[in-house]
């Protein structure tokens, strides 16, 4: 096994003396069948700072990085490491020259243990030619000991936490010693203990002279961590600006290319009678006796640390994991939900906070994806699809949404992650449900695409839909809310009016 300290060695003996910029890249495009995705950008990145990315879905943020990561080829342009000028073909290619990547989409083996996910197909090997084990071992914890992540090497990925992977993934790309460091969305899935964690992280790798670039929504965390950022729009490069030298509304301005005069745009719409009713709904080891009421135009806010049991409860009225026991009372009536089918004839929709594993069906097209939940209800004739009619539909959910596509047949994978959730959002629409439970909508999505959403699940309520919104975003759920449910462990601690609610009550009532 090549040693991390040989591999950088290596790295820097071909490096350009006196180079002002760690990476650079000038002039890149890159085009999609029907998508130009990069036109003419660039971007510099100095030795030991944050560079933040920053842009809508579909900017072409993650594009770039890709490009650099080397898993997309540039059609045309230049990169450029410590002024030398790189090709890079394949990922072992950026990894060589010393750019690795976290991908906001997780890629570990989960079957694997954490040692073997770091160090795969650089395994130290003993003296008969194995695998020395004991050695991967000591090199994890000895990586660990330096990050202060406390998981045990042996563990297996799949028993893991997706806040523990996403730092399995870090240790992962830092093994490897690079020059240029990568994060996409890294915070995404963490709570603010270790959001702050691998915060500490990032300015001690800054210390070492690290070039690190951090791609996120979050404008808070843009001020805390980024010296300098960079915006793209619609595959533009639109400019760099020091962290310091601007604010959050200019940021968004850059962004978007218009204002946002109103990020939640809350309206105070006629609360109706009760739609949905839970009485005691436990699903055991879970959570227990979670009760509570929605009405019809109500948004419930529903909040909780990791852990707290929100999705779960999401995932039990849904029928993906039916209760152990409670009662579900839909309109008055006593409804057993025991199946996806089964809620969806009740009239509910399910919008789950992981796209990736449980939402999209990513080798199918937006078509596809968009009338899944509709195929067999509403188009079928005699049973015979309507083509025609479901096509029209479908274009017309996806104009409405906006979603940024050259047509219907495009395959899913190949969008944003922000129109992916879109078409997700379209898919329940189709339904014309009465109860609308979304967990996470706006999680991975850029500043403009939340304020679509949420002026939709606004126009949703207006209509009479009785909306349960589960989210890890404090001024989300303030913002957004009628009332709050707040969980923590497994049982609802609490219930907060949209007049009294504040970040601290919500906070208090998270963390008994």
């Amino acid at each position: 096994m090549v040693s991390p300290t040989t591999m950088a060695a290596i790295r820097t003996s071909g490096a350009a003396p006196n180079a002002e910029y760690l990476l650079t890249a000038e002039g890149i495009r890159k085009e999609f069948p029907g998508v130009v995705a990069l036109d003419d950008v660039q971007f510099r990145l100095k030795r030991g700072t944050v560079h933040a990315l920053m842009g809508e879905n579909g900017a072409g943020k993650s594009t770039l990085m890709k490009i650099l990561a080397g898993i997309y080829t540039p059609d045309k342009g230049d990169i450029r490491l410590k002024g030398q000028a790189i090709r890079l073909d394949s990922p072992l290619d950026a990894l060589e020259n010393g750019i690795a990547m976290i991908h906001q989409e997780l890629n570990l083996m989960p079957f694997m243990t954490v040692a073997e996910n770091i160090w795969i197909r650089r395994e130290p090997k003993n003296r008969f030619g194995f695998v020395d084990h004991a050695e991967m071992r000591r090199l994890t914890a000895d990586l660990f000991a330096r990050l202060k992540i406390a998981i045990d090497p042996e563990t297996q990925v799949r028993d893991l936490s997706v806040a523990n992977r996403q730092m399995v993934e870090i240790a992962k790309a830092v093994s490897y010693e690079s020059d240029v460091l990568i994060m996409d969305e890294p915070t995404s899935a963490l709570t603010e203990r270790e959001v702050a964690h691998l915060f500490e992280i990032i300015r001690d790798l800054r210390r070492q002279g690290i070039g690190i670039v951090y791609i996120t929504h979050k404008m808070n965390e843009l001020f805390e961590i980024a010296d300098e950022f960079s915006v793209f729009r619609d595959g533009k490069y639109i400019g760099t600006h020091a962290s310091t030298d601007v604010t959050r509304d200019d940021i968004i301005r850059m962004m978007v290319g218009r204002e946002i005069t109103q990020m939640f745009p809350k309206e105070d719409v006629p609360i109706g009678d009760v739609v949905l009713s839970v009485e005691n709904l436990t699903l055991d080891g879970v959570f227990h006796d979670v009760s509570f009421e929605v009405r019809a135009g109500e948004i419930l806010g529903v909040a909780g640390l990791v852990g707290s049991g929100r999705s779960n409860v999401a995932e039990t009225l849904f029928g993906v994991t039916p209760a152990s026991s409670g009662t579900i009372r839909i309109h008055g009536k006593p409804t057993v939900i025991d199946s996806p089918n089964t809620a969806i004839r009740n009239r509910m929709a399910f919008l789950t906070e992981d796209r990736k594993e449980t939402g999209c069906l990513l080798i199918l097209d937006i078509l596809d994806n968009m009338q899944v939940a509709v195929l067999q209800d509403k188009f079928v004739r005699n049973g015979f699809v309507s083509e025609k009619e479901l096509m029209r539909v479908c274009e017309d959910m996806s104009r409405r949404l906006r979603v940024k596509t050259p047509n219907m047949h495009e395959r899913i994978e190949n969008l944003s992650g922000g129109n992916q959730q879109k078409v997700l959002i379209g898919r329940w629409l189709l339904t014309d449900p009465r109860i609308l439970i979304l967990d996470e909508p706006t999680r991975g999505i850029d500043v403009g695409a939340k304020a679509e959403i949420h002026r939709l699940v606004t126009e949703l309520a207006r209509n009479g839909v009785a909306v349960i919104m589960i989210s890890s975003e404090m001024p989300e759920v303030l913002g957004m809310s009628d009332r709050i449910m707040v969980m923590h462990e497994g049982h609802v601690t609490g219930f907060l009016d949209r007049s009294e609610a504040t970040q601290i009550k919500v906070m208090e009532l998270a963390a008994q």
